[in-house]
């Protein structure tokens, strides 16, 4: 495809976080205005419930998209694995009827395979539109990080033009916001010359990932 610019790339990547949080933060604005009105004890207590949830997915989500699109997370240039499983988890409940299973082996990783990871975990879970099991998996070998994210449910739902962006094939009519984490996720990956797979069928997606990681703790 021709290069998309850095810029539009950006704007695409804040369409995408501007659309996912417009739910919790209007559900946020609509709990305030019934607090300010009603007067029943329990139906405040109701409000006050929903401030809370919204106000815990809200600040979920903006945590993931900042590790997952920007430069934050850990010291230096790696990330506590378990701050990227906490990430997934809460990515998975919101979604709710999703199970997370884990294969995690290593104590960080490194920023680039960070966000792959997180973004491999946000399509998945887009595509489990039914519910079902998200495993996640990454480990260090021969100074390459190797990253698998399997969807398996009884829908999978995976636009083909998803697998473009993956696959750096995307043409330039095709860069939205619904496509613009896969080709940061494509480009990330070519800059530091590694490589995206990804395999499809009825019930799995499967996406994967190598990016070289070079020397440093693994915990």
């Amino acid at each position: 495809m021709t290069e998309t610019s850095s810029l539009d790339l950006a704007a695409m990547l804040c369409s995408r976080l501007c659309h996912d949080m417009l739910s919790p933060v209007g559900a946020f604005a609509n709990g305030l205005e019934l607090l300010a009105t009603e007067t029943d004890s329990a139906m405040r207590q109701n409000c006050i419930e929903l401030l809370e949830q919204s106000a815990t997915i809200s600040t979920n989500k903006l945590k993931f998209f900042r590790l997952a699109f920007g430069a934050a997370g850990g010291f230096g240039d790696r990330v506590p694995v378990e701050e990227a499983k906490d990430l997934i988890a809460a990515l998975a409940a919101d979604k709710g009827r999703i199970e997370v299973e884990w294969a995690l082996a290593g104590a960080n990783f490194g920023k680039p395979a960070v966000k792959v990871l997180l973004n491999f975990a946000q399509i998945a879970v887009d595509a489990l539109v039914r519910g079902g099991t998200l495993t996640v998996g990454a480990e260090r070998r021969d100074g390459n990080c190797e990253i698998v994210v399997r969807a398996g449910g009884p829908k999978i739902a995976f636009d083909e033009v998803l697998g473009h962006a993956l696959e750096g094939t995307l043409q330039a009519s095709e860069l939205t916001s619904r496509t613009a984490a896969a080709h940061m996720i494509h480009l990330l990956a070519r800059d530091c010359g590694g490589s995206v797979q990804y395999a499809q069928s009825d019930d799995a997606l499967v996406l994967g990932a190598v990016l070289p990681e070079g020397e440093g703790p693994i915990g």
